[in-house]
């Protein structure tokens, strides 16, 4: 069942790095156009991923003894609120950081710890998710990658599908069959990390609306993967990969995707001096949607903190947060067209124009929305 979401606030010693997050980001990302920034965890830059962890603002929640910094999940929640409203570019390290990481702490070997998140630390590892497959929609359990036991380790066949920066990725924590069949669903399913590098893997950028070459197709013809690619036990995949999507649906970034296009619209607004009753009116409404939806997400990170699951919470969030995250670009877009007379700058008209053709991703990736609604339901006991 769904536990009450308890309001929650961010203790202070997590709250005064904001500030410091902050003056930094007004450096480096304040010469970046809006319809640049407005890319933010589409927008890949493993400069800036370098810079944050010499900081040591990657694996903020990962242990001192691994490279990282120790702390809990509100640390990462004020540094990934402040990234995201700022529009800085995170691709890179962002899969890596905010699940591939966790996921190995939780189910990996200590030589799969020692290895791997000391260079997630560093941002010398950058990770890719290999869940979604061809012709499977979002019937996640319908997996038929497969991966086979040989002597010394795994030959891998079959393709993914709408994999995020698999082109710039060292890693992809794929979920791969290792026994039975499609039709065997749940059972049979393991996580393999896969060296994007190996012979056998081809990878391919699908272009998207507005140009970008984020997505992929990624292929394994006889690919072989040594012993210790296994990632907790073998038959263990489907648990496991709950489990990261919990770290994937938990953190704020279901509800910032168009933060950069409101701040730019209401640049405009103060700019020309448009403050009728209408304006006024959206403003609220889209300033008391965010407010509910961040105390949620704030919630989230609490159950964390506690050692809880919020993955069906999370699913709740994740729903309600892509639909202001699609509402922003269509309310934004209806305002500046209700008043044709006044001139609409370029950069805003461009932000505009790539939020509008990207936000119908915004309900697939993470769960569809028809996914999330069914473990809700779930949760709530009525299926």
């Amino acid at each position: 069942m769904i536990d009450t979401l308890a309001l929650t606030e961010i203790p202070a010693a997590d709250e005064a790095l904001r500030s410091e997050i902050r003056a930094f980001l007004s450096l480096a990302t304040g010469n970046m156009a809006p319809d640049v920034r407005a890319r933010s965890w589409m927008g890949f830059d493993p400069g800036f991923s370098r810079q944050l962890a010499a900081r040591g603002w990657l694996g903020l929640t990962l242990p001192v003894e691994y490279g990282g910094a120790g702390r809990g999940p509100f640390s990462r929640f004020v540094m990934s609120e402040e990234l995201l409203c700022a529009g800085a570019p995170v691709s890179a390290h962002w899969i890596a950081d905010r699940q591939s990481g966790p996921l190995i702490l939780k189910y990996g070997t200590e030589a799969q710890k020692q290895y791997y998140l000391p260079r997630i630390c560093k941002a010398e590892a950058f990770f890719c998710i290999g869940m979604s497959e061809p012709n499977s929609g979002s019937d996640l359990a319908s997996i038929r990658c497969r991966a086979t036991a040989v002597p010394g380790g795994w030959l891998l066949n079959g393709s993914k599908i709408w994999t995020t920066n698999a082109q710039h990725s060292h890693y992809m924590i794929a979920l791969m069959r290792t026994s039975g069949e499609a039709a065997d669903r749940y059972k049979g399913l393991s996580q393999i990390i896969v060296d994007l590098s190996l012979p056998g893997v081809t990878i391919r950028p699908i272009m998207d609306m507005a140009g970008d070459e984020h997505f992929c197709e990624v292929f394994f013809d006889n690919v072989l993967c040594t012993d210790d690619a296994l990632i907790g036990k073998e038959g263990n995949g489907w648990p496991q990969v709950n489990a990261e999507l919990a770290f994937e649906r938990s953190g704020p970034e279901r509800l910032y995707s168009s933060m950069v296009l409101l701040e730019s619209w209401l640049q405009h607004c103060r700019l020309t001096g448009t403050n009728d009753a209408r304006t006024i009116e959206t403003v609220g409404k889209v300033v008391s949607w965010l407010a509910v939806l961040r105390a949620m997400s704030i919630s989230l990170a609490g159950k964390l903190a506690r050692g809880e699951s919020p993955a069906i919470e999370a699913s709740l969030v994740k729903d309600l947060g892509t639909e202001i995250e699609q509402a922003i670009p269509q309310i934004i877009g209806e305002m500046l067209g209700s008043c044709p007379r006044t001139p609409v700058p370029a950069h805003l008209r461009r932000t505009l124009v790539y939020l509008e053709q990207m936000a119908p991703s915004f309900s697939l990736r993470g769960g569809t929305r028809e996914i999330l609604r069914g473990i809700i339901a779930r949760g709530l006991g009525l299926r």
